[in-house]
């Protein structure tokens, strides 16, 4: 890579992720102001992190499709059959395997981050746990399908789940305070 085109790319990143902060600055925004018109208050906590755990299973749905995916990949493949162990692995498989380590990682962040939020969220703030888990689960489509893209393409998608997450865990120490 020229550094030429290191720099093209890093603009793109750049661009990428700063759309993302704004997406996901502004669908909280909406539901924090907004949400209680289509969401329920719910001032029990025990059901309010029922709530967030139904939501999260979105987010697990997100991971199982990662794991699917590499599976199904390496049973068709003369030269993934033999799994992780095999000698080689095809580009494929590859980059299947680094979206879900990706997703793996953002899964293990995004669930305690919502649930811990969902203790210290207002009763009438809920909307904010289902647009956590819409910008997750969208963060991590765009990311899949940027991936072949390369850094720019994919960085959207980690952008919009990364910075979901954040808001959530920054948020829930706020409010804790």
């Amino acid at each position: 890579m020229t550094p030429q085109d290191l720099a093209r790319a890093q603009r793109g990143v750049f661009a990428s992720t700063l759309g993302a902060a704004v997406v996901t600055a502004l669908v909280l925004w909406f539901a924090w102001s907004s949400g209680a018109r289509w969401f329920p208050r719910i001032d029990d906590l025990a059901e309010r992190l029922g709530f967030a755990f139904r939501l999260d299973l979105a987010v697990l749905l997100c991971l199982a499709v990662a794991i699917f995916r590499v599976s199904t990949q390496r049973v068709r493949s003369p030269q993934d059959i033999g799994g992780s162990a095999s000698p080689s692995e095809s580009p494929a498989v590859r980059q299947s395997r680094a979206i879900l380590q990706n997703t793996l990682e953002q899964v293990v962040l995004a669930i305690p981050a919502h649930l811990a939020l969902a203790t210290v969220l207002p009763p009438e703030r809920t909307a904010v746990l289902a647009a956590l888990v819409l910008l997750f689960v969208t963060g991590r489509v765009a990311f899949a399908v940027g991936y072949p893209h390369g850094a720019p393409g994919r960085s959207f998608g980690f952008g919009l789940t990364v910075y979901s997450t954040m808001a959530a865990m920054g948020g829930a120490l706020l409010l804790a305070l």
